[in-house]
Formats: C-alpha cells, structure tokens, sequence
C-alpha cells in the first residue's frame, strides 16, 4: 500500500457532525490500492466497554485516490477512533500521529471528536433539499405593467444589448405563476429587483426600494404571498460587494472627498476620485468604475448592510437570500449575516455566489450552499461535443463531492447555466438530445437543481448579454416537447426522496468509453440511471442481482438475464430503471 496516499484529519469534509447523533469520517488512499477500511471507535473515557468497528465503504474516486465513508453513531456524542487499513496479507493502522504495523494502545494518538454539540451543528434548511428552484432575470420574464416601463423600452423579445429595457417587471411575474407550478417548481430566485440604473440592477442605489421600472415594495410582498400560496419559495440577490455610483454616500464623497462621514464605506486609494488608464483611484467591482466597492469591515456600513439582509427577510417574507459576488468579502462579515438571517428566519436558504472550491464558506458559520459552478462546468463539457470520457467525468464529479459534508452536498446550488454564461442549449451545440442528458443528470444527482427561465422551452443565447434574452410566451414558438420533458424529469425527482438524499456512487464509467451508469440508494429505493453519450446505438450491460426491476418513467418492467442487465440505448439516450427494496 502506498503509506503516503492515506489522509484523514478529523476536521471539515473529513469528519463531521451530520446531525446531533451521527458523525461522518472520510479516509483518502490511493487509487485501487486497498481492499478494506474499518474504523475502530470507543469512548476515551471507557474503550473497551463503547468498542465498535465500523466498516467505511468507497463512495468514489478521482484519477489519483479512493474515497471511503462511514456514519458513526457513537455513544454520548464522543468519539475516539483510529482506521485499520488492509490490502492483501497487509494490515496498517492510521492515526493522527500516523501510520503503524500495530494497533497502538486506545486512545493514545487517536481521533477525537470531543463532544457533538448542536448549536455547531452545520444544518441547512430542510425545504431546500427537495426544492427546485427557477432562476428569473426580472427585466426579461415577462412584462406585466407597461405602464412602469422604463423610456425608450424595446419591442419584447428584440436583441439583448447591455443598456436597452425590454418592460419585465414583477406583476409578469405574478402573471405566470401558473406556469411555474406546472412545470413543478417549488423556489424562485430572482436576480437583483432594487432600486438601480441598469437593466440587470447588479449596480444598486437603494437597498430598500423596489426598482420603480419593477413595480414596489407592496408588489414583492404580494409576489411572495402569492408564490407561498401556490408552495413556491423566493429567494432574492443581494448585491453587498459593490453598489452604485449613484448611491447616495457614494455621491457624498465624490462631493467631499476624505471629508465625507462615508469616506469610510468605500476602499479609497487617493483623492480625489478619479479614473485614469481604465484603473479607478477607488476599489470597484472588476474595474467598473461605476460600481464602487463596499467596505464590509466598517461598522457602519455593516449596520445598514445587515439591516437591508433582516428587512427583506422580516418585513416581506423572502425565503433566502443569494450573496453576489461573496467571495470578495469578508468572513466576519458573512459570519454576522447568517446570525441576523437566521434569527429572522431559522429556515431561510443562504446561497454564495463563489465559483471554485468553497469550503471556508460551508462549514455552518457563513453559508448553506454555493452555486454550483464546477459541477455545471464538468456536466456540460462531458455532454457536449468534448473529448471526456465517462471515466473523466466519474473522477471529477466524485472529486467535487467529496470536496464538502454530506448536508452540504444534499443543498449545493447545482445549475446548467445562468445569466453569466451561455445558454444550456448553445453549450451542447443545440442537440436537444444532448441536452436531455444534461437534464436527467441534473435532476437525478444529489443537490438543489436550478432551471434558469426559458431553458425548458428551448430559449437559446450565447455569452452575456445574448443569454438574457426575453422570455417566449407565443406556445407557437416554445418547444412544448421540451417543456413536458423538464415536467416529466421535476415530477420525477418530486416523487421520489431517494433521488434526494439517497447515496450516489458510479457503477459504470470508463476509460474510452462515454457510455456511464450511477446509482441513487437509500434503505427503501433503489435507483439506476443509463446514459448513452455517444452518437450511436448501443447496448448497455451491467451485473443486477435481482429481476425486480421498473422503468421510473413508463411504469414497465426490465428483466434481467443470467444476473445480467441489457439496456437498449438510442443515440444520446437513457433509461431510468427503480426497484423498491421494501
């Protein structure tokens, strides 16, 4: 065995308080190299008496190391515990003073975890597990009150530009609810709908008004009530990294330079202000001069930040907020967030906008969940027109789960596209079969799936602003096959808890080939889905022990043959097989 491919430490995603009776542990080794992991636990108070072995199962693997999980249930809420680690004849014991030919004497050098106290527990919102949200950028969804349109508004469904006005609003969006609750959605998140100048409302000025080109306060609280009636949730985005340069306290200081009360709000490098080579003398987002960035660290800008946080939350009833650009703030300031949040609300789902490896933020101090990028990013380059094989891809999705706690993963963000990439469609080359495997995968995998609007009725568009196109409501011009599909995999996933919360694990993914089995389990379903990634007929051929098996969208039964199964695949094609182990 390869002594230095083994990790554990008993800290994060390796080893973690699942819920108030339950801890998670995790071991690294490397790739096809060991047989058998167990974890040898007890109580460092009484060993012998609390001794238990618990056997860890791999869960997945990445190009270079095996993964490998069990659930403890130990006694009193501590634990002490080392791995016994085996490969043929060869028996090791890992420890936190390291790897030894022996088993040390209990606890010496052991892994502790001291005591599982709940308020450290990380926990995330229960409804967000089994939501399905639909992303709505306002200003393109629908427009309900021409009345409030902006000047010089465009024909609806015209070519998106960065600075023209379409008349989305929200009474468009209370107009289709309907709509949403029969494709089977359960969550809305709506990208900005503050008071600011520019079509997306990323650069605000008031942090309390409703964008009057939108509708009013009065109006989100109606939408909410509205959406609630109807089981639909709404989470809005807040945008606390930067603001408007016509923000009031910004105005001030263009005015009075360091002798402005919020010279303080902003990181100013030299006065006055000024922009010179493209380079503002302030600090922005990106280099938009125009929105200048917030300092999160002062207080008073903190007040009025978490103010604006508990208002929306108390005052209107949204459900959960999504954090712009989270990544470029600071932690204290997160952390003081989720405690005014969830004081307002114990239930509301907070999402970071962070695109890499977010950990930091999701270790139940900051953040419920990130949006998904790296999932999405993965998904789309296998299922498009790419050189991945099933074996890459197996490797990178188990790599991004083993990246956070379980209940993190059962909440993770997880989307196709958004406002800020290229539409699903154009990503797979406008091959609605491709597309459909993208679908199925998203709908079956464990996290919160996200529809962006349109992407169920075949809306197209390319880099921003092209995706950002005007929603389509002449059913004439939907692709309505497409909709019952996305209605069809929603209901699905509905249906079933195991796809859920159930286990994930590849059965079948391999080198050359972009054919792919993976399993969803629990204790009461048992879940199969086969995916044919290619351009050619196939059949598809796996070991099943039993011959109960359903096909989850037809209701027919699949037959095994001497323990084998035999799935005939299309071009581009799946099937969705179940069997109830109850």
């Amino acid at each position: 065995m390869l002594l230095e491919g083994f990790y554990h430490i008993a800290q994060n995603n390796w080893a973690y308080a699942y819920d108030k009776d339950t801890i998670h542990v995790r071991v690294r080794t490397k790739r096809d190299d060991v047989e058998e992991v167990t974890a040898e636990t007890g109580d460092k108070y009484n060993w012998d008496r609390f001794y238990r072995e618990y056997p860890l199962k791999k869960t997945g693997a990445d190009k270079m190391f095996d993964y490998w999980e069990a659930s403890i249930k130990p006694y009193n809420k501590r634990v002490s515990y080392c791995f016994r680690i085996r490969a043929g004849s060869e028996t090791v014991w890992l420890t936190e003073n390291g790897v030894l030919s022996y088993r040390p004497m209990p606890t010496g050098g052991y892994y502790d975890i001291p005591y599982i106290h709940e308020i450290d527990l990380h926990t995330v919102p229960e409804w967000a597990k089994r939501a399905v949200f639909y992303q709505i950028f306002p200003e393109r969804f629908a427009n309900g009150d021409p009345s409030i349109n902006p000047a010089h508004t465009e024909r609806w469904g015209g070519k998106p530009t960065y600075d023209i006005s379409f008349g989305g609003d929200l009474q468009g969006i209370i107009d289709h609810l309907d709509y949403l609750q029969d494709l089977g959605i359960t969550a809305l998140y709506l990208t900005p709908v503050f008071e600011a100048p520019s079509n997306h409302k990323y650069d605000i000025v008031d942090y309390k008004k409703v964008d009057p080109h939108f509708g009013t306060n009065a109006l989100l609280h109606e939408l909410v009530q509205a959406c609630h009636l109807k089981g639909i949730k709404v989470m809005l985005d807040a945008v606390f990294n930067h603001c408007s340069e016509q923000f009031p306290p910004f105005q001030d200081v263009l005015k009075k330079g360091r002798k402005s009360q919020y010279a303080g709000w902003f990181h100013i490098n030299s006065y006055p202000l000024a922009t010179k080579d493209g380079i503002p003398s302030y600090d922005t987002f990106g280099f938009y001069g125009h929105m200048p960035k917030l300092n999160t660290s002062n207080p008073a800008v903190k007040k009025y930040l978490l103010e604006v946080a508990e208002y929306w939350v108390k005052e209107v009833g949204i459900d959960g907020w999504r954090l712009d650009v989270a990544n470029e703030i600071d932690h204290y300031f997160w952390r003081e967030f989720r405690d005014v949040v969830k004081a307002a609300n114990p239930n509301a789902y907070i999402v970071g906008e962070v695109w890499n490896d977010s950990l930091k933020w999701l270790l139940g101090d900051q953040f419920d969940s990130v949006m998904n990028y790296p999932f999405s990013n993965k998904l789309l380059e296998f299922f498009s027109d790419s050189r991945m094989d099933g074996f890459d891809f197996a490797t990178s999705i188990s790599g991004l789960l083993i990246r956070y706690p379980q209940q993190t993963n059962e909440v993770i963000f997880n989307l196709l596209c958004s406002h800020d990439t290229p539409r699903v469609m154009n990503r797979v080359g406008n091959n609605k079969r491709r597309l459909k495997l993208c679908v199925v995968f998203l709908l079956t995998f464990m996290g919160t799936p996200c529809i962006f609007y349109g992407d169920e009725i075949g809306l197209t568009g390319g880099e921003d602003p092209d995706c950002r196109k005007c929603m389509e409501w002449d059913e004439d011009k939907q692709d309505r096959e497409l909709f019952d599909f996305y209605k069809l995999l929603i209901a699905l996933r509905r249906k079933h808890e195991v796809l859920v919360s159930g286990s994930f694990r590849f059965l079948r993914a391999e080198h050359g080939d972009r054919r792919i089995i993976y399993e969803r389990l629990n204790h009461r379903v048992h879940f199969t889905v086969w995916m044919n990634n290619t351009g050619d007929k196939t059949i598809l051929s796996h070991p099943m022990e039993t011959n109960d098996w359903v096909d989850a969208l037809t209701g027919e039964p699949v037959r095994t043959k001497d323990g084998r199964m035999f799935i005939q695949l299309e071009e581009f094609g799946y099937r969705i097989l179940y069997r109830s182990l109850q």
